[in-house]
């Protein structure tokens, strides 16, 4: 007879109870940011304080703001204890153990005076604990660094460098694995100076880069369409919504920011056109000046606000408007020159023969009248004793 049992302890199908003991297992599926998943391993592996303070600082490193390292953390006792699997009392033990190690500031509770209530005391991270964890830059200090020499130099360059394994990260085949995938989700880089007004009408740096996508896909750039719209984007009740929308429009809005930036540029230019214009006529006023064929002279005022034409053909001169940016023009082209006493000369003699000639052919139509005849005369007598009469019967 057989003595063998006919199952081995641990052999067969598993126990439909082990099965679901299995299933029961839950994970946190929270994807945490590079530099919080680095500040949340860092605080884990930091030998110098017990490991329940190790636990309350890796849950805080899960909580900080990455860009505000130094703000106020917002997060409940029920939170943090959950995270760090510790109960109130050793969560206040490790608070204790990181507050005399320096990794973190429990300033006092604050109060609002005029209700009559308490509010809450936040923590906060300190420099040392935000440098330790990676948040913000090291300071770099080279004090206690020794010189280097040209034979210790060439050493260090002749040993390979995978001879040595690195401090700060892992070696082998692991460092892969370490290093953030490209499809995580990347911190947002610095914004363009000329979309940075945004922030003012709620928009944050994230959306912004959202946006600028948008407007990609539609081909167009957020810049242009900021630029053009500014005016009544700032003015919108819901500027994202208006801004959205704005980006599903078929409008050229780089056009429009063109000629927009051409109509300023122009306006500039006259501006300055006139300015220069003015500073011309400053600097020749109250000289007489006379143009390449010598049938006008101009004459600037003494104050160089004022330009009066003389022509061959009129005896009185005439006053001119807006005439300080086509003299300019004029004397810089070389179609105006100053007069000497030669040319005065030349163009008075020119303007007397040409107003002489002129003359005799007026002269007779001013003066000449016509002759009365008899029959005149005796038609005005009638007349006069017509009036007699009429004004004797009256």
């Amino acid at each position: 007879m057989s003595i063998a049992q006919r199952f081995v302890a641990g052999e067969g199908e598993a126990h439909p109870e082990d099965s679901a003991a299995l299933t029961a297992f839950r994970c946190d599926s929270t994807n945490l940011p590079w530099i919080i998943f680095r500040a949340a391993f860092r605080a884990a592996h930091i030998e110098q304080i017990p490991p329940r303070a190790r636990a309350v600082l890796s849950a805080l490193a899960r909580t900080v703001d990455a860009a505000k390292p130094f703000a106020a953390i917002f997060a409940r006792r029920e939170l943090l204890t959950g995270r760090a699997l510790q109960s109130m009392r050793t969560f206040y033990r490790s608070l204790d153990d990181l507050e005399v190690a320096g990794l973190i500031e429990r300033r006092p509770q604050g109060r609002y005076v005029e209700a009559g209530l308490f509010g809450r005391a936040y923590l906060h991270l300190t420099e040392h604990a935000a440098a330790l964890l990676g948040l913000i830059e090291p300071p770099r200090t080279h004090e206690n660094k020794p010189a280097q020499t040209p034979s210790s130099t060439a050493a260090a360059s002749a040993q390979p460098s995978s001879a040595v394994p690195s401090a700060n990260v892992a070696d082998g085949g692991i460092y892969k694995d370490l290093s953030p995938s490209v499809s995580q989700k990347r911190q947002p880089g610095q914004l363009p100076a000329d979309l940075q007004r945004l922030r003012t009408l709620g928009f944050f740096d994230f959306l912004i880069f959202k946006l600028m996508r948008e407007a990609r896909e539609h081909g167009k750039r957020l810049s242009d369409v900021v630029e053009a719209t500014w005016d009544h984007l700032k003015l919108a009740k819901a500027p994202i919504n208006y801004l959205r929308a704005l980006l599903r429009n078929p409008v050229d809005f780089a056009l429009l920011v063109r000629r927009r930036h051409a109509d300023h540029h122009a306006e500039q230019a006259r501006a300055q056109q006139h300015v220069d214009a003015q500073a011309v006529a400053l600097q020749h006023a109250g000289r007489t000046f006379i143009d390449a064929d010598d049938a006008r002279q101009f004459v600037i005022g003494a104050g160089g606000d004022s330009l009066t034409i003389f022509s061959l053909t009129e005896r009185i001169g005439r006053q001119a408007a807006g005439w300080m940016p086509s003299f300019a023009t004029a004397l810089a082209s070389g179609q105006l020159r100053p007069a000497t006493a030669l040319d005065l000369e030349r163009f008075a003699h020119a303007q007397r023969e040409a107003l002489g000639k002129s003359q005799p052919c007026a002269a007779p139509l001013a003066h000449a009248k016509p002759t009365v005849t008899g029959a005149v005369r005796d038609h005005i007598a009638g007349l006069r004793h017509l009036l007699k009469v009429r004004a004797a019967g009256a």
